[in-house]
């Protein structure tokens, strides 16, 4: 037997005014996305942005169904709508804002695990990371420099 630690870093920055222009531009789109979202059932709404490497924008937010497994989150929203229109662009970077309408949500939120495979996905197809920026409506916003530092065993295409 073999005991293997996976060990992750991730960049935590204290609030949005910290973050890089460029960064804190992308995360104003993900903001107006996140206006966008259609989440009456949940009552938690989020935005995502995405950099592309032709210079685009592409934006998309959560969309809830009253079946709740027809709803799609605003990452997957954002990527497969880049795949769509711009097939052969590259993700740069993505940059997500998700909280409560109820409450106000502080810490920083992650892509869910299904989302976090839709990336992967892309980040695979590729052959580049995606820098990846994450937070609550508030409060620090943590970046990962690849999907990797938060699915380090990701299932793909190799294992079919």
């Amino acid at each position: 037997m073999k005991e293997v630690k996976i060990e992750s870093t991730l960049t935590v920055y204290d609030n949005f005014d910290e973050l890089p222009k460029s960064v804190a531009s992308l995360m104003q789109h993900a903001i107006e996305a996140r206006q966008k979202s259609y989440s009456p059932y949940s009552k938690f709404s989020v935005g995502a942005a995405l950099l592309l490497d032709n210079g685009e924008i592409i934006t998309g937010s959560n969309q809830e169904n009253a079946s709740y497994p027809s709803g799609l989150c605003a990452e997957r929203t954002a990527i497969y709508y880049a795949g769509a229109k711009y097939p052969e662009a590259k993700i740069v970077k993505m940059a997500i804002i998700a909280g409560s309408t109820i409450k106000q949500t502080m810490s920083p939120i992650p892509p869910c695990g299904a989302c976090r495979q839709a990336i992967a996905e892309y980040e695979i197809k590729q052959e580049t990371p995606i820098e990846i920026y994450f937070m609550g409506e508030i409060g620090k916003v943590v970046k990962s420099n690849s999907l990797a530092n938060i699915l380090p065993l990701v299932f793909d295409k190799s294992f079919l």
